[in-house]
């Protein structure tokens, strides 16, 4: 077991690392230098220091071993027993103990263990890959040309306060009437608008716009239903509304719903309003509403007008 390879990787990632019975080896940072002199930039190191009183055993060399060496804690401490007196034996003959880019030890003139570290060896991550560079000064550059050049241009032109606001009176206008056209107008607003405050009719009238369609030509028992061409014209809200020609009798259609349920809360509603409603069943199935009816053309448009807003998509329907 190579335990200079757990010690060197240990250093990386502590600031001390003991070998019990030995020393511990300590991490000392050095902030990035320059020396001006040299022009030589130096990155941030960290360098290696050894501590022969701090030889007790805090486990993180004897327990990295464990588990690199998957052996037990007694084990592993026993192994590092071992290493501890080998390297003690090879110091006390005078030979010279080397710890791969760590540092040397050997005995100095007064018997005492002395280390010497590898001033080559960086354990600082933070500066993995950067090595030491230099960057002379530019022989011949003035720095005062250069202000003088860049002092002696045109300066820059502004725009003067009178043609900005000219411009400002001028687009200012134009950006106002653009905005204005689409709110004060109805460029932008499609040819039928239909607006409701009455639930039923928003959630049944519409999916069943086609059947009340076909039923405007259906004729419903004991009351027959015109056939004769019918013009269209378009209301102020611009509600397509069908209006028959001659007829004895219209009658205002709110609604149509294939619910009975649907059919007499909104015949509910009228009646709440001050109206006689009437619901008719027609051959399609579906339960036709009526407000009421009215005597001539004239008189079914101007009610039908009123009650819109309530009841939108009310229609004329005529029968004789």
């Amino acid at each position: 077991m190579d335990v200079t390879a757990i010690i060197r990787e240990l250093l990386f990632g502590h600031d001390c690392v003991i070998v019990p019975g030995f020393g511990g080896f300590i991490g000392n940072y050095t902030p990035a230098r320059i020396d001006k002199n040299a022009g030589i930039f130096y990155p941030p190191v960290k360098q290696i220091s050894f501590n022969r009183n701090l030889n007790h055993n805090d486990g993180l060399l004897v327990g990295r071993i464990s588990v690199s060496a998957k052996i037990n804690y007694g084990d592993a401490r026993n192994l590092v027993e071992d290493f501890v007196a080998g390297l003690r034996k090879k110091i006390e003959k005078g030979e010279k103990v080397v710890f791969d880019n760590i540092g040397s030890f050997i005995n100095n003139v007064e018997g005492n263990v002395q280390f010497e570290p590898d001033t080559n060896a960086n354990y600082h991550l933070d500066s993995y890959g950067l090595e030491p560079f230099q960057c002379l000064p530019l022989e011949g550059y003035d720095v005062r040309k250069r202000v003088t050049r860049h002092i002696e241009r045109d300066p820059v032109k502004q725009a003067s306060v009178r043609k900005i606001l000219w411009r400002a009176a001028v687009i200012v206008p134009l950006l106002a009437l653009i905005v204005a056209v689409p709110f004060r107008t109805d460029l932008f607003k499609g040819k039928i608008e239909t607006t409701t405050m009455n639930p039923l009719v928003t959630a049944e009238f519409e999916n069943n716009k086609k059947a009340v369609d076909e039923g405007n030509s259906i004729e419903s028992p004991g009351i027959k239903e015109s056939t004769i061409p019918i013009t269209m014209e378009a209301t102020d809200n611009e509600i397509i509304i069908p209006i028959a020609s001659e007829s004895k009798a219209y009658y205002l259609i709110t609604g149509s719903f294939k619910s009975r349920k649907n059919a007499d809360s909104q015949a509910n509603m009228l009646k709440d309003d001050g109206f006689s409603p009437e619901i008719e069943t027609v051959d399609n199935g579906f339960y036709r509403v009526s407000a009421m009816m009215c005597n001539d053309m004239k008189a079914a448009v101007a009610k039908k007008d009123s009650i819109t807003k309530k009841f939108p998509g009310t229609w004329i329907s005529r029968k004789k």
